[in-house]
């Protein structure tokens, strides 16, 4: 290819397209650019559940957005990355104004980043709270009696832990909780028969990620991580928390150090979670 060929090309407006199966190992490149640490299983995860749109130049793809679904009224965005070479150009902002077209009326929610907050705030986002993660390899488990009520999900439960899970967030994630259930393992506490908590692990990244983690109260929060770390020794571990949940002193001595923080933000009518229980841990910084 000729400079004057390859000149051209890039000065070609980049395309808008749906973002398919096609575009996950471009992205992948995308996002070890910026240094994340997924996998091409990651992106095909988070792909699978959800839909978005890409930015491409004569085959090469510059950017991407998504947006993950959940019930008639709510939408969390995430993944939203431009390649380093195409940035200052507008193109993070023509991506994301098209997952807000494609959302419609739905109120809206995501994590942003120090450099995303302008963008975000610009387009009616509100800050709410914040999300601090947590990783490492753990220190040894910690005996707790609490432990003896955790146990591995049946299947015949995920309706269940579905209502519960639907019930404290505000907004129903049953495909979410189905894919976790698939990608690897959920965990309940369950007390007279009822389910008082729950929490999902899966293979991501440098290691797993624990999340979400739905309880009670703390205590039942941290005998629900405990329990997860148990059957992964001496492996890496990451935890996105909510700010207020009260984890982050525990975590730390856990072995699971702080390493970032991101505000969680919202256009539109919150969910209002109902019940007892508290979101104690994300599934993930995008799906939420």
């Amino acid at each position: 290819m000729s400079e004057r060929t390859n000149e051209a090309l890039e000065a070609r407006t980049p395309e808008l397209a749906r973002f398919t199966s096609v575009y996950l190992q471009q992205a992948l490149g995308l996002s070890s650019e910026l240094g994340w640490p997924y996998r091409l299983k990651d992106w095909a995860f988070a792909q699978g559940l959800g839909e978005g749109f890409v930015l491409e130049r004569a085959g090469r793809l510059i950017g991407t957005a998504m947006r993950w679904q959940y019930g008639h009224a709510f939408s969390t965005l995430g993944m939203i990355i431009v390649a380093n070479a195409a940035q200052g150009h507008g193109y993070g902002a023509r991506l994301f104004d098209a997952l807000l077209d494609d959302a419609g009326s739905h109120t809206l929610l995501l994590n942003s980043t120090k450099e995303g907050l302008a963008l975000y705030g610009r387009r009616g986002f509100l800050p709410v709270g914040e999300v601090h993660q947590h990783q490492g390899v753990p220190t040894r488990v910690l005996s707790s009696p609490e432990l003896g009520c955790v146990r591995a999900a049946e299947v015949s439960e995920l309706p269940v832990i579905d209502q519960f899970d639907s019930e404290t967030v505000g907004m129903p994630r049953g495909r979410l909780l189905q894919g976790l259930s698939q990608a690897g393992r959920l965990s309940v506490i369950v007390r007279d028969g009822v389910v008082t908590g729950y929490a999902a692990c899966r293979r991501f990244g440098r290691g797993y990620v624990v999340g979400p983690v739905v309880a009670a109260d703390m205590t039942d929060a941290q005998a629900l991580i405990e329990e997860a770390i148990s059957q992964l020794p001496d492996v890496f571990i990451r935890i996105d928390i909510p700010a207020s949940s009260g984890l982050g002193s525990w975590l730390e001595t856990r072995g699971l150090k702080r390493v970032d923080t991101v505000t969680s933000m919202v256009r539109g009518e919150a969910p209002r979670p109902s019940g007892n229980a508290r979101l104690f841990a994300l599934c993930s910084q995008s799906l939420g």
